[in-house]
């Protein structure tokens, strides 16, 4: 039975920038380094650029989701260690309790004197592009927020989740042994989540075009669709009721709950396989760890750090940044997977890279 290796050029790519920054903890916890006198009233500046203050907006739900929220805040401590600042002081979160707050919670840190604002999710796009625009000296960093026109204090954080959904859908249908697999996804009103969707399913049949894929959206919106762990699971459990046997997770807690439900079905024997997605969620998630394969990643903690440094050092872009994106490694399946797979991966990473292979994703369809 196939089951887990890692893809060296993608480990590469991961160690890579996980060199040029602590490896994150499972949980957030926020400690920093001892910060001077000075540093504590008006945020670290060591001469080489500007003192900065560094709040984090959360979409919808927990900051210690442990996905994509998690990984953000993860980013700021990452930054905010580095630059010797003082938790509270300045840097600090705000978790959103309802989209109508979204607006409110980032008025609080201008209000507050912060002039780094981190604002996770799609859905708080609307909100960032207007605060940005009233505050030209604050910087904005919005995850997940492709932008249409340039603001010059808001740069938006994004990724080509098309690709490592189709390295991640490229692995399943090389896993699977009944010939279809599944997807259990947040709402289709994300277009992250649509490119995930979208890039696994032509990855699987790149492999196998007559491999069978479940892919459901949770048919909430955006104040639901990504905290409904027992929607995930639920999900699964018919995805795997239908004979699937490798189902991907791309939907915050929602998600997680569909990799939790496929990790009980591993506990019984079952030789069944999930993947998760946005982090290394073997870091985050031990729960999934019995089915857990890999996950389709963006870099989002590594992307927060760049971008809150060149804030420092006055070199914002502004636009759009692209962070990286692949498979997280296989860690304890490491052997079990046949050599010809892990050269397909190798091979379809490198060709993604370089443009010579295109997922097919269209974005405007």
């Amino acid at each position: 039975m196939w089951k887990r290796a890692w893809s060296l050029s993608i480990v590469l790519l991961v160690f890579a920038v996980v060199a040029a920054c602590a490896a994150p903890t499972a949980v957030p916890t926020g400690g920093a380094a001892a910060p001077t006198a000075a540093a504590e009233e008006a945020g670290a500046d060591d001469g080489a650029g500007m003192a900065i203050k560094i709040g984090l907006v959360t979409d919808v739900g927990r900051v210690n989701d442990r996905s994509f929220n998690q990984s953000a805040w993860e980013g700021v401590v990452q930054a905010a260690q580095a630059l010797g600042l003082a938790e509270g002081d300045n840097y600090k979160f705000i978790e959103t309790q309802d989209p109508s707050d979204y607006a409110d919670n980032i008025d609080q840190f201008i209000d507050g004197g912060f002039n780094v604002i981190v604002s996770v999710g799609f859905a708080l796009g609307e909100a960032t592009a207007r605060a940005a625009q009233e505050n030209p000296d604050v910087m904005f960093i919005g995850v997940d927020q492709f932008q249409v026109e340039t603001i010059p204090n808001l740069t938006g954080l994004i990724f080509h989740e098309d690709q490592s959904g189709f390295l991640a859908g490229a692995l399943a249908a090389q896993l699977s042994q009944t010939g279809k697999i599944a997807a259990v996804l947040g709402t289709d009103l994300v277009p992250p989540v649509v490119a995930f969707k979208e890039g696994y399913e032509l990855g699987a049949k790149y492999i196998n075009p007559d491999i069978e894929i479940i892919s459901t959206y949770h048919p909430g919106g955006l104040d639901r669709a990504f905290t409904d762990p027992e929607w995930g699971a639920n999900t699964a459990k018919q995805a795997l009721d239908q004979g699937a046997d490798v189902i991907f997770g791309a939907g915050g807690s929602t998600g997680n709950g569909a990799l939790q439900e496929v990790a009980a079905a591993a506990t019984t024997g079952a030789e069944v396989y999930c993947i998760g997605v946005d982090s290394d969620q073997w870091e985050t998630l031990p729960a999934a760890h019995p089915c857990l394969v890999s996950s389709a990643m963006k870099l989002i903690t590594p992307g927060v750090v760049e971008l809150v440094m060149m804030a420092k050092d006055g070199a914002f872009p502004g636009g759009n940044y692209f962070g990286g994106a692949g498979l997280a490694p296989f860690h304890d399946f490491e052997e079990q997977i046949p050599q010809e797979v892990k050269d397909m991966l190798i091979e379809i990473d490198a060709a993604l890279k370089d443009g010579s292979l295109q997922t097919g994703y269209n974005p405007g369809q």
